[in-house]
């Protein structure tokens, strides 16, 4: 009996141990949209590949509530990408998919809209996303892993300029020929020893205008395209920064800087973050705003100067919005919202995120949750405090969480809106040049087509003694422009089976262009398609000729030409 069990237990260990060293083809950390679409481009190219996901949800942003798609021009949308969007339409053609309201009862809105008679549809709830992916995942050969984190310390081996192995935190080993970096943060590409930045670009790094501080009013771009930075997303005139109103020593309220620092100069400085909320006004499946434990009101002071600060109606308070909510509620299907930040006081947790690029999983835990609370007592506050106009309180308190999206009782994903995070630094960088024509990249791998966009990045106190939000970059109005390969790849001599189709090399105010969700699925079958021809040809990825990529990705429905 003894020698039986004996021989079970070496049988487990081998098979668990051969498990964990198994070498695949491609191994893609991040379950991003990025990195879904590359393991299924992977999957249709014969390749065996594994698909690693740090939490227990695949999709990022894409099933974490961002159902409002960022595209700018729809037809630069091709191969997997569009086919998501396809499915999407499919999803909710079937009449079983409406629970929450008719079919013929959904109009969206906002700045994509389903247009009458189109194959694609670019408007949907988080769980429909998911429900997506997992169908066009169950009909590749994909090896799925959740809740594996890279061990970010020593879990990259590296022999003669490759990676030949990542390990987790748990000590699971996953070997491969070429690895793609398909996370938000940029996890694998920094602990492989890869170059990359965090923050703005000075303007004169890279000879841009519309990078580094941006305190002023207008600032113009290189063709000449306005951008209003400091008028969108910002306080009404005369909002006191200080805890006791024009007492400079009573201190500064939370989240502001004395200063903003040299216009147009670099910082460390990111982005602000938020959770893009899915909200429902349904009354059977909503979950009214809570007031979060820890609850501070100071947070919330200058929400309650900037309305009382105004001048006229609710309505009127903003000179380029009518609006009572500090919100944009996109209407998503089945009355339900993605909600996004608008305005100087909202969603955004301004100043808060600045660690969050290298801080360790446990920091990041924290900051995640940080801002969780911060908009749930936002919303709590809205809904409730009396210092919020009347009006303003009975329209918040008609929307809530949603019961049926997430795994979270209280209606909240686990996905933070990682705007910007970590950006590689590569032999090609996209610039501010590339976004407006002015330089092209003659190795495109997919369209960008979206404005230069940034939301905020800090508050600080004006030459008049009052608070305004700076950071806040909005500049349309030009063509989709080529993305170019060699941003998706390292230095050759830093590593040379490495694609990062997500934290691609850019600059902070071209990857505000370039971070958009249809546009990293895009790229992530591109990485996919580049890593599948260096392994059949016996290449660095450095080394994939173009002429034979692009011809596959035009095969595969990619759109490369603007």
């Amino acid at each position: 009996m003894r020698k039986l069990i004996a021989f079970f237990v070496f049988v487990l260990i081998f098979q668990i141990t051969n498990a964990q060293s198994k070498k695949y083809d491609i191994v893609i950390y991040g379950g991003t949209s990025a990195g879904v679409a590359a393991a299924i481009q992977a999957s249709r190219m014969d390749k065996s590949v594994v698909l690693i996901e740090p939490t227990n949800r695949i999709g990022g942003l894409t099933t974490g509530g961002l159902g409002q798609t960022d595209i700018g021009n729809k037809q630069a949308i091709g191969g997997i990408s569009r086919e998501f969007y396809e499915n999407i339409k499919r999803y909710y053609d079937n009449p079983e998919n409406w629970k929450w309201e008719n079919r013929s009862d959904y109009m969206d809105g906002g700045q994509t809209r389903t247009e009458k008679g189109e194959e694609a549809m670019w408007t949907f709830e988080p769980s429909a996303a998911l429900s997506v992916y997992h169908e066009m995942i169950g009909k590749e050969k994909i090896k799925l892993v959740y809740k594996e984190r890279l061990n970010r310390r020593d879990g990259v081996e590296k022999k003669e300029g490759k990676i030949v192995s990542i390990t987790m935190e748990s000590g699971k080993k996953y070997k491969g020929k070429v690895f793609l970096d398909a996370t938000y943060e940029g996890d694998l590409m920094a602990a492989a020893g890869v170059s990359y930045a965090i923050g703005r670009e000075s303007n004169d790094e890279y000879g841009e205008t519309l990078n580094g501080v941006q305190a002023n009013n207008i600032n113009l771009s290189l063709t000449g395209l306005v951008s209003k930075n400091a008028h969108n997303h910002n306080f009404v005139q005369g909002v006191d920064p200080y805890i006791i109103k024009g007492n400079p020593d009573s201190g500064l309220l939370p989240n502001v800087n004395e200063k903003p620092g040299l216009e147009g100069a670099g910082d460390d400085k990111i982005q602000a973050y938020c959770f893009r909320m899915c909200l429902t006004d349904h009354p059977e499946n909503r979950i009214p705003f809570k007031k979060p434990s820890g609850y501070n009101e100071l947070d919330y002071e200058l929400l309650f100067r900037n309305y009382e600060a105004r001048k006229g109606e609710i309505r009127d308070m903003y000179s380029y919005g009518n609006s009572l909510l500090p919100w944009i509620n996109s209407r998503m299907p089945n009355r339900k919202t993605d909600t996004n930040n608008k305005f100087g006081f909202s969603t955004d947790y301004i100043g808060k995120n600045y660690d969050y690029p290298e801080a360790s999983y446990e920091e990041r835990d924290r900051i995640i949750e940080e801002h969780r609370n911060y908009q749930m007592g936002l919303m709590w506050t809205l809904a409730n405090h009396p210092r919020i106009p009347k009006e303003v309180r009975e329209e918040a308190s008609r929307w809530g969480t949603t019961k049926d999206e997430f795994e979270r009782e209280d209606g909240w994903q686990q996905q933070l809106y990682i705007r910007e995070a970590r950006r590689m630094v590569s032999d090609y960088v996209m610039t501010q040049h590339n976004c407006e024509g002015l330089k092209v990249a003659e190795d495109a791998i997919g369209l960008a087509a979206y404005g230069m966009d940034s939301h905020n990045v800090q508050r600080y106190v004006d030459a008049n003694g009052f608070v305004q939000n700076e950071g806040n970059v909005e500049a349309h109005g030009f063509k989709p422009y080529p993305i170019s390969y060699k941003s998706l790849v390292p230095k050759e001599k830093e590593c040379e089976n490495l694609i990062v189709p997500v934290c691609v090399s850019a600059t902070h105010i071209a990857f505000g262009s370039i971070r958009m969700e249809p546009v990293f699925m895009v790229l992530g079958q591109s990485a996919a398609t580049a890593a599948s021809l260096a392994i059949d040809k016996g290449l660095s990825v450095q080394d994939v000729p173009y002429a034979t990529l692009r011809t596959i990705l035009e095969q595969d429905g990619q759109r490369l030409d603007p």
